[in-house]
Formats: structure tokens, C-alpha cells, sequence
């Protein structure tokens, strides 16, 4: 009973002797660190991460290339030239959703064929005495082929056939 007092105590004194402004109910915010500069680089000027074919398309020196006359490459030129991936119209996590719906059309439409839109049978199945004449059409074990039949019949043709 004690230590329960002495830990109440101490914790209750830890407390008290904080602000209620060094209280830490928020999340604590990310810390943005600029990329480092390659140092393969040198001097040369770090140009923003903007595909070309995002650029306006009239206004430059090289229309197909959407490039003025001694404007530095980027060095990332095979990505963001105007012969890289295409850019996205809408953004990724949207065209995901779309396809995820469309998917999910596709799917409940399939269902809905499925299960709502089949007729009910007209007639009653027709049912055989006798467990369905099995003994009467000579039985079932009768009626099936076995795997090693088969292969010896397929083995033989591939002999004559040569």
C-alpha cells in the first residue's frame, strides 16, 4: 500500500511541476531537410522537377521539345522530356478509386445477372426410381474409363500414326 502511495506521489509531483504548455498532445511535426545537392553536379543549376509535357505548348524555340535556345537540360532529361512516360491527367489515387468502381460495377452487374435476373425453372426435375436407374443402365463403375485405358489406347494410335 505504500509503494502504491510513494508511485502516486511521485507521479502526481512529476505533473504538477510541467506546464500545461510542455504537454505534448499534437503529433509532432515532420522536418523538412532539403535534398542534398549532387556533388557530381558542380555548379550547375538545380532545375525544378516539371515535365515537359505539362509546359504550354506554343511559345518556344523548339515547339516539339517545348524548349528555348540555351535553356539547361534537366538532369533527369529522359523522364521529364516530352519522349518520357506520359504524365498523368488525374492523379493516381483517383484513377484508382475510378477503376476500383468500375470493377465493382462490372462485378455487381455479373451478380445481378447471376442471381436476380434468372427465370425460375418452368417444370419439376425428373427423378428415375431406383436411384435413378443406375443398376438399369448398367451402373456407374460400368460407365467410367480408366486413366491407364486411355493412356495404353493413346499410346497405341501414336504407335500406328508414327
Amino acid at each position: 500500500m505504500s509503494s502504491l502511495r510513494l508511485i502516486s506521489s511521485v507521479v502526481s509531483k512529476r505533473h504538477l511541476s510541467l506546464s500545461p504548455l510542455s504537454w505534448r498532445a499534437y503529433a509532432t511535426p515532420a522536418t523538412f531537410k532539403p535534398q542534398e545537392k549532387d556533388p557530381q553536379l558542380g555548379d550547375y543549376p538545380n532545375l525544378p522537377w516539371v515535365s515537359d509535357q505539362e509546359l504550354p505548348a506554343r511559345g518556344w524555340w523548339d515547339q516539339q521539345m517545348r524548349r528555348n535556345f540555351g535553356d539547361p537540360i534537366q538532369e533527369y532529361d529522359e523522364v521529364l522530356s516530352m519522349w518520357g512516360p506520359d504524365a498523368p491527367p488525374i492523379p493516381p489515387h483517383k484513377a484508382l478509386f475510378q477503376l476500383s468502381l468500375a470493377f465493382s460495377a462490372f462485378v455487381g452487374f455479373g451478380f445481378l445477372c447471376k442471381y436476380a435476373l434468372v427465370p425460375e425453372r418452368p417444370t419439376v426435375p425428373r427423378e428415375y426410381p431406383y436411384s435413378g436407374l443406375v443398376r438399369e443402365l448398367g451402373g456407374l463403375e460400368d460407365n467410367k474409363v480408366g486413366l491407364l485405358h486411355v493412356c495404353t489406347q493413346w499410346v497405341n494410335l501414336t504407335l500406328i500414326l508414327g
